[in-house]
């Protein structure tokens, strides 16, 4: 049964070989949505409860991407393999995120930023990174949010709305993005803190 998706602006689209990797019968993007959403609850309780250890690094960075999506998808938690038109091409993926998370490392220990921006500015990384082929931006943000509890912070507002959809607050957010790409950051933390 063919997939029916029609993309939210600025998400990674689906290729057919990625589509191929479903574990669960689906028809919309809306079903795609439901699924996913379930899988990433489950996550979250499980990185409140793992205590994983070290959240920065790679190995982490891999195996919470698998627990976000792992009951979706069979590539849930592989790197990505193909040219996307967002993030680093393949082969500079393992490399920009060690750098990444040696970056992270660094402002926390030295206190280089505030706490929120360490972690708008650490999401902002792994999404243009972008290591796997889908949910990018729903990793990064899940990433972002544990490196704040575990921190003693709160969550970031992510723009205050629903991101996966269209709208203002995913435009904005997207806006953000692009922004912070340049190097200009404020309008992405204005809209996280």
């Amino acid at each position: 049964m063919a997939l029916q998706i029609e993309e939210p602006d600025g998400a990674t689209p689906l290729s057919q070989e990625d589509t191929e990797g479903l574990r669960v019968a689906l028809r919309t993007r809306g079903e795609l949505n439901e699924v996913e959403a379930m899988n990433i609850a489950k996550a979250m309780h499980w990185l409140r409860g793992a205590r994983p250890g070290d959240v920065l690094t790679e190995a982490f960075i891999y195996r919470l991407h698998s627990k976000m999506f792992d009951e979706v998808w069979t590539w849930a938690g592989a790197q990505r393999v193909r040219e996307t038109t967002v993030g680093v091409p393949p082969h500079l993926i393992p490399m920009r995120l060690r750098d990444t998370l040696q970056d992270v490392r660094y402002w926390l220990e030295h206190r280089t930023f505030p706490l929120d921006e360490i972690g708008i500015r650490y999401h902002h990384r792994l999404v243009a990174v972008h290591p796997f082929p889908n949910g990018n931006g729903r990793h990064a943000r899940l990433a972002a949010d544990d490196l704040m509890f575990r921190n003693g912070a709160a969550p970031l507002r992510w723009g205050g709305g629903d991101l996966l959809n269209r709208g203002d607050v995913r435009t904005r957010y997207m806006a953000a993005l692009r922004d912070a790409d340049r190097g200009d950051y404020r309008a992405l933390i204005e809209a996280c803190r």
